[in-house]
């Protein structure tokens, strides 16, 4: 499944690869894409939406 995600807090590349991170410690197999600007993150997974919205918020970076 793809989701896409707004995270109103990601500025960076650091950001990115916190993100990332969160989202494959809980998805290894996870493609994750996000984008500074429009703040949008997208990512395949098998996980459910919430799995994923909660790993990232865990890593400080809560999904609007």
């Amino acid at each position: 499944m793809t989701l896409q995600l707004k995270v109103p807090k990601m500025a960076c590349s650091a950001c990115v690869n916190t993100i990332a991170k969160a989202v494959q410690s809980i998805d290894p197999a996870a493609n994750v894409e996000a984008d500074t600007k429009t703040k949008l993150v997208k990512i395949q997974t098998v996980k459910s939406e919430s799995a994923i919205r909660e790993a990232i918020a865990d890593a400080g970076y809560p999904a609007a």
